[in-house]
């Protein structure tokens, strides 16, 4: 694509120029702050304090996320916390340490117990066998208790996940599934160290339909390495036919400063800005036009599934679990790299296997990092957390819970947004008496549109790359 042209993306269009502009590094805002501003200044003491806290509103919703880390090998493109594992002694290992940190964890939250949203991710959780998972739900929900109509949901890989898996895990109350796809095609699979024959991604889904489960979604990536629009036209094809109730099309991240193995990709046969956008804007296509409805960002679902549903009530939220109809709940984190969400701190749970396991068996919270959040950060949380969910900001909504006024609180940012060369000249939002509209093409470029908002991003040190690119 040249200069002069420009990419589709529904019913507008997107020069070259914008997309060359606002191709920049920036956080996905899974959270607000981000990671990069956890500090060691916040340990296990204040994580406790934080706990205290939470007990002490035992009405108050509450969710918990487990992670568990292991895989038979590493995908190359994978910028997840994950630890590959030949036998079976450190993953029994891990788990006995990971139900010990759920009692822990349940005692100090006293009678706050009670989820309404409880997520396993990894890694890959069915990298255990059915009834050693089976075992590890019956003594976590043994310290803490499921709502009759809680959110019960796991990631699953096609390759290694059996329908003994999936039956095991339905009889025990899981209800939802989460399958990882990327791409069909065998030359990207090859490219990315990870060969999934699309037979065993359809006959898990047919498997997961048979049994009960509620709601399925399938991720997938572009900006691959050896994608085009053809081969990606046919992963959508392929997707599309399934009819799962969701998709999470995600935007590769390259970070191989974060995640060293990703150096092993070859990045001539990544795909430029140009072609990439152009998946992106295929994917929009196809996905609408076959009747999913684009949520948030990177998200689709099927025009009955609840997250639409709230996306067009402008309701939607999003947590590290991903987006949900839940708003306001708490988090609880376990196992290493888990992160919670309680009592207006954000805690990270040690990432080093070995100093999980020594903070366990010393009876201490395995926290390595955090921040507790100030006025400013709860704030800007709240209007990061809008965009990037519903698209929008009402003025009037956040001077009355935050007591502050829109327009003046937020000045400088409503002057960069209109200022020459702002968001507003570029068509990616309309402002209305401090009310901000994210337009068709701002909410594909919302990442930037949040940006702009993000008081210590502004402040972040120089000192090499932190984020992957926006596009």
């Amino acid at each position: 694509m040249t200069q002069s042209e420009s990419s589709p993306l529904g019913a507008v269009e997107v020069s070259a120029e914008l997309l060359a502009r606002y191709d920049r590094p920036g956080p996905r805002y899974t959270s607000y702050p981000t990671a990069v501003d956890f500090h060691d200044g916040f340990g296990p003491d204040d994580y406790a304090a934080c706990l205290t806290d939470a007990a002490a509103r035992p009405q108050d919703p509450l969710s918990l996320y487990v992670h568990l880390p292991f895989c038979r090998n590493r995908c190359s493109f994978c910028a997840c916390h994950v630890m590959i594992a030949s036998s079976d002694s450190l993953p029994d290992n891990y788990l006995r340490h990971l139900v010990a940190e759920a009692r822990d964890t349940a005692d100090r939250l006293g009678e706050r117990r009670v989820l309404q949203q409880y997520h396993w991710g990894g890694g890959t959780p069915t990298f255990h066998p059915p009834d050693v998972l089976a075992n590890l739900h019956g003594q976590l929900v043994s310290a803490f208790e499921l709502e009759p109509d809680a959110e019960v949901a796991l990631e699953v890989d096609p390759r290694i996940t059996t329908e003994e898996h999936l039956s095991a895990l339905r009889e025990v109350g899981f209800n939802r599934i989460s399958m990882g796809v990327q791409d069909v095609d065998a030359v990207v699979q090859d490219l990315i160290g990870r060969h999934q024959t699309w037979e065993q991604t359809a006959t898990l889904h047919e498997a997961a339909r048979r049994l009960g489960y509620q709601s399925i979604n399938m991720d997938l990536i572009y900006g691959l390495p050896g994608q085009d629009e053809q081969t990606f036209a046919r992963s959508l094809e392929s997707v599309i036919g399934l009819r799962p109730d969701r998709l999470a099309v995600y935007s590769f991240a390259l970070v191989p400063w974060m995640r060293p193995h990703q150096k092993r990709i070859d990045q001539d046969k990544l795909p430029d800005r140009d072609v990439k956008f152009g998946l992106l804007s295929l994917a929009i296509d196809e996905l609408t036009g076959a009747g999913y409805e684009q949520i948030g960002m990177d998200h689709f679902a099927l025009q009955t599934d609840e997250l639409a549903i709230a996306h067009r009530e402008r309701t939607l939220s999003r947590n590290f679990m991903g987006y949900t109809t839940k708003r306001g709940t708490e988090i609880v984190g376990l196992g290493t790299s888990a992160i919670s969400d309680v009592g207006g701190s954000y805690a990270q749970n040690h990432r080093r296997l070995a100093s999980y396991f020594g903070a366990v068996d010393s009876g201490e919270l395995p926290t390595e990092r955090g921040i507790t959040l100030d006025f400013d950060d709860r704030l800007r949380r709240y209007v990061i957390t809008e965009l990037m969910c519903n698209g929008r900001l009402v003025a009037q909504e956040i001077d009355d819970q935050f007591g502050i006024t829109v327009v003046d609180e937020f000045s400088a940012e409503l002057s960069e947004l209109e200022g020459p060369g702002g968001l507003v000249e570029a068509g990616l939002v309309e402002i209305n008496g401090g009310n901000i509209e994210a337009t068709p093409i701002g909410r594909t470029f919302i990442r930037n549109v949040a940006m702009v908002f993000d008081a210590r991003l502004r402040k972040t040190a120089p000192g090499g790359p932190v984020f992957s690119r926006t596009v």
